[in-house]
């Protein structure tokens, strides 16, 4: 029964929303990556990204894999709404710059970046690895996004292993600031 009411509580924890590993008024741990965007690779600066507005950095699993492929539908679906809004959008995993390449186009629609990370160095500053227990050493990021401000503070953070609420969310929270820091 023990065993039962644990396993019970642990399922809770990985099936409903949280907030992000970091938190709000944390600092962003700045990261310079290989990026892709339209089929072409880029180095994105995080630092350089936020001289032009709020970013909004969300980690996801795996390129290619039903739920990462729903939220980059999703993220491409709403990129206006947040260029619009004065935000950046990038996304994040572990995957390697050739398969961002690819996803890029096909499954980001040309929308937005999508930065790469094999070593898992920028998802472990954010606190984004997820560790599965039947295979703790692969590295893949946890779905986290994160709403940073100019000042390099996060305003905003979310993680919940479905895909459907982080766009809304985010938004809500870029266009927020937006209205906080009108001139």
């Amino acid at each position: 029964m023990k065993r039962l009411l644990v396993s019970a509580a642990l399922c809770a924890l990985f099936v409903s929303p949280s907030w992000g590993a970091l938190k709000n008024g944390d600092v962003a741990p700045d990261f310079t990556a290989q990026a892709a965007v339209g089929g072409k690779s880029f180095t994105f600066k995080l630092a350089d990204a936020l001289k032009h507005g709020p970013v909004v950095l969300y980690f996801y699993p795996k390129s290619f894999t039903k739920g990462c492929t729903i939220e980059a539908h999703d993220f491409a679906d709403s990129a206006e709404n947040f260029a619009a809004a004065g935000a950046t959008l990038i996304g994040l995993s572990a995957d390697k710059i050739e398969t961002q390449i690819e996803f890029s186009t096909k499954e980001c629609r040309d929308k937005f970046p999508v930065a790469a990370d094999p070593d898992a160095a920028i998802i472990r500053s954010y606190d984004a690895l997820r560790v599965r227990p039947n295979a703790p050493d692969a590295v893949i990021a946890d779905r986290i996004s994160y709403v940073i401000e100019p000042g390099g503070k996060i305003i905003y953070s979310y993680a919940d292993s479905a895909p459907q609420k982080h766009i809304e969310n985010t938004l809500a929270a870029v266009r927020r600031w937006h209205e906080d820091h009108k001139p």
